[in-house]
């Protein structure tokens, strides 16, 4: 059924939608003012299950691509004799993309789980009167285009539209597969200050409906509800968030040290995290590519995508964000199970330890003490 979702709705999604992000997806203050706005100018926010969508209905995918980290005062320099777009960049997108296609979309599927990333998918469903389908091609955040099951499927990005902040435009057509089109939006996005707005996967819902995650949106309804009745009554959110998402708490301890760059588009980085507790004695670290990918226990690998390394503060019951890190912070880390379509031997080489250039093989994270 059709479910009119309301604020507390969506601030519950993107909650987890944060959760999910590992790490990446974008700032949940970002999606929560692109919710806001939409609601200002009294839009609805409908979220419509996968196989109540019409079969010719025109679906479409919209995000922005880029590093997680802002660019420098250097950089900014070079981009000051620039004008700046009015509009939202993705509703630029979006509507030149409507002009090149001569139709109106049905709906929008996010990209990936995440706090902005996810509202952004949510916000152009509300501004074109749309449906946000309760779907997604990852089921968590990912870094690349090609991190998704429109990849796995074999499904055609292009044509994809990109507008970025100083309303500079492209289409790009005849893109042979998704690995092409990461390398293309993601030089684009290198020269728009690191955020370039795209929409692509324009298709109807009969050639996406086998290649999407179902109820991927009531999933992290289900998360973010399950931390705010944590928060409430005072509960170990950490614990209530493993539990409902068959995950398990593998760490707790305060970050003791990190470090992060800008490096091709992408903000890549390394959290090291000092026991307390029961884990007095031991380490955790985490290495992020926009997204946490892989950790090591006291030096030895305990997880690795696709499944879901998670930072949450312990101490405010929020989700922990790359690369905004402070040392002395409280942190617990969270493992959930990785979406079972990255689990075929196509989806770990292209986001497993493979794609991160390690030689061992995935093995799904245990808990190790």
């Amino acid at each position: 059924m059709i479910k009119n979702l309301t604020r507390q709705d969506l601030t519950d999604i993107l909650y987890g939608c944060t959760i999910l992000g590992t790490g990446g997806g974008g700032e949940i203050q970002e999606g929560m003012d692109l919710i806001e706005e939409a609601l200002s100018h009294g839009r609805q926010f409908r979220l419509i299950p996968v196989d109540e969508v019409p079969d010719n209905a025109l679906i479409c995918t919209p995000y922005f691509l880029g590093a997680v980290s802002p660019v420098s005062e250097q950089e900014k320099q070079q981009y000051d004799r620039l004008p700046r777009l009015a509009e939202n960049p993705i509703m630029a997108a979006v509507n030149r993309f409507k002009a090149y296609l001569g139709a109106d979309f049905y709906g929008t599927i996010s990209c990936e789980m995440g706090g902005a990333n996810s509202a952004l998918s949510f916000y152009v469903a509300a501004m074109i009167q749309g449906f946000i389908v309760d779907a997604d091609p990852a089921g968590r955040a990912v870094p690349e285009i090609t991190h998704s099951t429109y990849y796995l499927n074999g499904l055609p990005a292009s044509p994809i539209v990109l507008v970025n902040a100083f309303g500079e435009t492209a289409i790009c057509e005849n893109i042979i597969d998704d690995k092409r089109a990461e390398q293309l939006v993601r030089s684009l996005a290198v020269a728009s200050a690191n955020d370039i707005a795209a929409v692509d996967h324009a298709l109807e819902m009969k050639v996406l409906r086998p290649a999407v995650i179902k109820g991927a949106v009531s999933y992290a309804l289900k998360l973010g509800q399950v931390l705010r009745l944590a928060r409430q009554t005072q509960e170990d959110s950490a614990q209530a968030i493993a539990g409902a998402g068959s995950g398990f708490v593998a760490f707790r301890g305060t970050i003791e040290d990190f470090s992060w760059k800008n490096q091709e588009g992408f903000t890549i980085g390394d959290i090291l995290i000092r026991g307390t507790g029961r884990y007095a004695g031991h380490t955790y670290k985490i290495n992020f590519k926009n997204e946490n990918m892989i950790s090591w226990l006291d030096n030895e690998v305990h997880a690795t995508i696709p499944d879901l390394i998670c930072l949450m503060d312990t101490d405010t019951d929020e989700p922990v964000t790359n690369p905004n890190h402070e040392k002395g912070r409280a942190v617990a880390v969270l493992i959930l199970p990785a979406p079972k379509a990255f689990l075929t031997e196509k989806g770990l080489k292209i986001f497993g330890p493979e794609y991160l250039g390690y030689g061992f093989k995935y093995k799904p994270a245990v808990k190790k003490i």
